[in-house]
């Protein structure tokens, strides 16, 4: 097999291609709360937790792939699910949503008390802001997910097979 074509075979989609950014929908959402009615907030939240569903089930079909004894399959397949779907719940909607949601909020409420821009003005301002944030809160949420979950639910998994959702 050439270099390209197991390049390939390695490739996740939901981690190595433009998919990811499916997960950021609600961050992007988040961002747009002041300009935006509520209803394309939640839709947008919609997306991701589709795109942290699809990656649990994909990660699950590839550990019930791997060739084992078929005594430990379920375990590693339930395994495999239910991490991929802790971890990118936490780090792709829950933490990085409130994150924004936060950042945006009070951006909002110290234009409003700092400046007399019009309220428009200081919407599509947060809006940036919000925008401009999530490639920098990205990969410190994701590595304190990484943490987080190492010292806590991974402890819990056998010790051979455990499944890396980063």
């Amino acid at each position: 097999m050439s270099e390209q074509q197991r390049q390939g075979a390695e490739r996740d989609l939901y981690r190595d291609t433009w998919v990811r950014y499916l997960g950021y929908a609600n961050e992007v959402g988040e961002a747009f709360r002041s300009l935006v009615p509520a209803a394309v907030v939640w839709l947008s939240y919609g997306v991701s937790s589709s795109y942290v569903l699809a990656d649990a089930v994909d990660k699950g079909k590839k550990a019930g792939e791997v060739p084992s004894p078929e005594a430990g399959r379920s375990t590693r397949v339930a395994l495999a699910v239910v991490d991929t779907f802790v971890w990118q719940s936490l780090a792709s909607v829950a933490i990085p949503g409130f994150t924004i949601n936060r950042l945006c909020a009070a951006s909002l409420y110290v234009l409003g008390t700092m400046t007399r821009w019009p309220l428009t003005a200081r919407k599509w301002t947060t809006t940036t802001l919000g925008l401009l944030a999530i490639p920098v809160i990205v990969h410190p949420i994701d590595r304190s997910v990484d943490f987080l979950l190492d010292s806590s639910l991974r402890k819990l998994y056998p010790s051979v097979g455990k499944p890396s959702s980063s």
